[in-house]
């Protein structure tokens, strides 16, 4: 096996640790349900995207490394957009860096925001550090592993449709656990394919649980929850239902894969990686032709 590639300055182990591929999965959902609440785009929600662009994957991702260093060095998906593998010398920095970037944002978005999108903020804090951090690891608990990672991009959504008066439609309520419900699934199709390392390091997923069979058929099923979530508003918007059979479609050729071949499932996780962009335009889209709708 190779050795994971390494960062050779702070600097460099920063962007890497931040994951840039996965940026907009954060910063996306916040400026559009931000959007679709006001119909305006202000200072409010350009410096949210901005925070939930890079700062707030720096803290999420910057904290897994950190304190997931010892088993990545065993990952051989580690060392890439699946994951940094940062040197040991650089741990306390990129944890002071998360700290000196998150602050002046949260203190900003707590002063403009609502009691409801500081509490949602604040529950989304806790979900970023209590995933990884010594001590809690909610990563390592089974089914909690999978909610707290989609708290991790369905927090931001929720701050966002909450910054401006603190209230949800029921519309909103149910696009959002729709979001949830596809976050879900998505975080425990990726844990399919570490099923045979995570068992080996003695860590605990919702995969190691069930197994690479089960997890797959839970994933399609929490895909499928997702789709009948968006049709039930019957607006514009739930033509987003159709966006989830790519998906299920993608997940469909593992749904009897065997644990001792789970890491076959990284190709599927490759394409969902990228299937996440053409989703991202159509969502997009839809979104566009929601705020005119109204």
């Amino acid at each position: 096996m190779s050795a994971p590639a390494r960062s050779s300055s702070l600097l460099s182990s920063l962007l890497h640790t931040s994951r840039p591929l996965s940026w907009v999965n954060t910063a996306y959902p916040f400026a559009a349900a931000m959007l679709l609440t006001t119909g305006r785009i202000d200072l409010p929600l350009v410096i949210g995207t901005l925070f939930f662009l890079i700062p707030y994957n720096l803290a999420m991702y910057g904290i897994n490394d950190v304190f997931d260093y010892e088993s990545d060095l065993l990952n051989p998906r580690k060392g890439g957009v699946e994951g940094a593998v940062v040197d040991r010398s650089h741990h306390r920095m990129i944890l002071m860096a998360c700290i000196v970037a998150c602050v002046p944002f949260l203190v900003y978005l707590y002063a403009v925001g609502t009691i409801a999108s500081a509490v949602a903020l604040t529950v989304t804090m806790v979900a970023v550090v209590a995933y990884s951090a010594k001590g809690l690891r909610f990563k390592e608990v089974p089914f909690l592993d999978s909610a707290t990672s989609a708290t991790h991009f369905v927090g931001p959504a929720v701050v966002g449709a909450l910054l401006p008066d603190g209230r949800l439609s029921a519309s909103a309520v149910l696009v959002l656990a729709a979001f949830f419900s596809w976050s879900m699934a998505s975080q425990a199709f990726g844990a399919v394919q570490d099923v045979t390392a995570d068992r080996a390091a003695g860590l605990g997923s919702i995969a190691t649980v069930l197994g690479a069979r089960a997890t797959v058929l839970v994933s399609m099923g929490l895909y499928a929850l997702a789709a009948v979530l968006l049709v039930l508003p019957w607006e514009l918007f739930s033509l987003g239902a159709v966006l989830m059979l790519p998906y299920i479609a993608n997940i469909w050729p593992f749904r009897a894969l065997p644990d001792e071949r789970a890491e076959r499932a990284n190709a599927g996780w490759r394409r969902f990686l990228w299937l996440n962009y053409l989703t991202g335009f159509l969502v997009t889209m839809l979104i566009i032709a929601q705020v005119r709708w109204n």
